[in-house]
């Protein structure tokens, strides 16, 4: 299935029924008196929030999507029927935003999340509604009102408890496959990853799941490579875990480089808790693996971990280290939000 976080499309609730104009005509009654019914309300646009899903593919073939019209009210008093609402599935992550792509409407986290987004039309009245007194026979009835049409970006981030980040070609893909059963696709030239990749990670019975995102470039916040449109799917994460490529000549301009396109990009990712780590020390002797990690060091402000992939040098180190931060993370956000409404001490 072919990955896609962002699509445009066009909803357009239905519009309200409208009143019936009638009057009652059997044999041998008289005085039968206005029975037009109202019309049916039309029917919403619901976006929902729904398991399974893990990309907005489906929203590629189809752009436009219209909820039906209520009924027109009818004789006898009969009101028309409500239009069928227009459901939008989504996967958990998706972010509704206006045409302008900026204002945000609605953030589905959780599967189960419902929201309107246009309401239908209310359907008119009928005669029978307008009768009184002093018109026992009114001739007219409202028409239903027009629905609510809009264009709208769904845009995903994925949900991951950890996002590895890090310049093309840093060894993030190798150690996705290593760590969890995901199969990315790995290969020696820059952005072989073109797709974020998700990855369930188990250490010490504990579980996270882990996010590999296309590589960055200078200038990536702005769009160049790949751009900023991968970053959003670490917005969600607890830990950032930086990969830095031992082999390179200059790791702390690297790290450097990540860093400044991660702070100008926003979102709160400065904020996150990193682990920093020298990938690809397998390639490396012992004297340059220590002149690259106290370079990192002192670029990064704290002692990277050192790691190999290839070989799982060093990678459980790296695993409950993070495991350890998004561990304390749950706490803090349980904490926060307090004890369940049916807990008793």
């Amino acid at each position: 299935m072919k990955f896609l976080d962002q699509a445009k499309v066009y909803v357009r609730s239905g519009d309200g029924g409208a009143g019936c104009v009638s009057f009652r005509r059997e044999k041998f009654i008289e005085f039968g008196g206005p029975n037009g019914g109202d019309g049916g309300r039309g029917g919403d646009v619901v976006v929902e929030c729904v398991d399974g899903l893990n990309t907005l593919i489906d929203y590629r073939y189809q752009q436009h999507f219209k909820a039906r019209p209520g009924q027109h009210g009818m004789g006898k008093n009969r009101t028309g029927a409500r239009g069928p609402d227009a459901v939008l599935k989504v996967p958990a992550g998706t972010q509704i935003f206006a045409e302008d792509n900026e204002t945000l409407l609605a953030d589905l986290t959780e599967v189960g999340q419902r929201v309107v987004l246009a309401r239908g039309g209310n359907g008119g009245f009928g005669n029978a509604y307008f009768k009184s007194s002093t018109n026992q026979a009114p001739r007219h009835a409202n028409p239903g009102l027009p629905g609510v049409e809009m264009w709208i970006w769904l845009r995903l981030k994925l949900i991951a408890d950890a996002g590895l980040v890090g310049l093309p070609n840093a060894g993030k893909s190798t150690f996705l496959a290593a760590v969890s059963a995901a199969k990315p696709k790995i290969a020696d030239y820059p952005f072989t990853t073109l797709h974020p990749n998700l990855g369930v990670v188990g250490i010490d019975g504990r579980e996270f799941v882990l996010a590999d995102i296309p590589g960055l470039i200078e200038g990536a916040h702005m769009g160049a490579g790949l751009g900023d449109r991968f970053l959003g799917h670490v917005e969600r994460c607890r830990v950032l875990l930086h990969l830095v490529d031992g082999t390179s000549e200059d790791v702390a301009g690297t790290y450097e480089t990540i860093r400044a396109e991660i702070e100008a990009y926003g979102g709160g990712l400065a904020d996150k808790p990193e682990v920093v780590a020298l990938s690809k020390i397998d390639a490396l002797d012992d004297e340059t693996r220590r002149e690259r990690a106290e370079e990192l060091g002192q670029a990064a402000g704290q002692t990277p971990l050192m790691l190999s992939s290839a070989s799982r040098e060093g990678v459980e180190a790296a695993l409950r280290r993070v495991a350890d931060i998004i561990r304390a993370a749950r706490e803090e956000e349980q904490e926060l939000e307090g004890p369940p409404a049916d807990w008793q001490p």
